[in-house]
């Protein structure tokens, strides 16, 4: 005879089934957006493989910098010279999987009027700018990234991680690395519904995005004081702590509570894009259109 508590386990494990397949279905759609972007960077590929070329010239000068700094040092922030070598140069690389312009797309939309059209198709708009992000975050990644970080291993001192659970949390982390810097995009293309021209605003998120997230410097190395305003704020989730999970200079347990903080932080910001996206709608003025 069954027992009330099995059936209750076995009810609550299908509905969490049903609930799945429910979330996979209406995100099935979406998914072609994700080929879509994909197949179009693939169209002009040869433009990223000369990136590669400048991103490993970018990260050269980076070492050499770190390396005239460190100058006998045998640690800089808690990192060995090895582990600088191997931030700045898994930090750039990555850095061209989370990067996307789709405030810029969105702003552009706005201004010329094609928003108006959008917002009528039956589809989730901003949902739609997420998933062509990630597709073009697949194509960095694949043509990009990996190939950038092979050519960068042999002609720097990286010191890259052996364990695939190493690189496993690395990937999780990476994928809310982009979900933050997307939802940060997101926010200010958003703005754009009431700036309508927001360059300015786009151009400075991104400098403190780079400066403040430890893509130029390592968050370890800013002031006591700085550290402490930074840790309150979403840009250490983009870069620094999934940078950190591959340099070997954290433990398991401080691995583990910068993944919850990114995962916080990829929830939290949901409230404030639903906001801005409900007082957008209600507020749309197309310049010229």
């Amino acid at each position: 005879m069954r027992s009330p508590a099995r059936s209750l386990a076995r009810r609550g494990h299908h509905r969490a089934l049903a609930g799945l397949g429910g979330l996979v279905s209406a995100l099935r759609p979406y998914l072609q957006w994700v080929r879509l972007r994909f197949l179009l960077m693939l169209a002009y590929r040869v433009n990223y493989y000369s990136g590669i070329a400048v991103y490993t010239i970018n990260i050269g000068a980076y070492y050499f910098l770190w390396k005239a700094l460190y100058h006998g040092e045998s640690t800089l922030g808690g990192l060995t010279a090895t582990q600088m070598t191997t931030y700045v140069a898994v930090a750039w690389m990555a850095r061209s999987f989370y990067f996307n312009n789709v405030d810029r797309e969105m702003a552009q939309e706005i201004r010329e009027g094609r928003v108006a059209v959008e917002l009528i198709r039956p589809y989730n708009y901003l949902l739609v700018k997420a998933m062509q992000a990630l597709g073009e975050g697949l194509f960095r990644l694949c043509f990009f990234s990996v190939p950038g970080m092979v050519l960068v291993s042999f002609l720097l001192p990286v010191d890259l991680p052996e364990r695939p659970e190493t690189w496993g949390l690395f990937a999780l982390s990476l994928l809310l690395s982009f979900v933050i810097n997307t939802q940060l995009n997101l926010l200010t293309g958003l703005l754009a519904f009431f700036l309508l021209n927001n360059e300015g605003l786009m151009y400075a998120k991104r400098v403190v995005v780079d400066l403040f997230s430890g893509l130029i410097v390592p968050l370890s190395l800013f002031p006591e004081w700085a550290r402490a305003v930074l840790v309150l704020l979403p840009f250490q989730a983009i870069s620094y702590l999934p940078t950190m999970i591959v340099t070997g200079a954290w433990t398991s347990a401080q691995i583990h509570q910068a993944l919850l903080v990114q995962l916080a932080w990829s929830v939290l910001l949901v409230v404030p894009i639903q906001a801005l996206w409900v007082l957008a709608r209600r507020k749309l003025v197309v310049q010229g259109g």
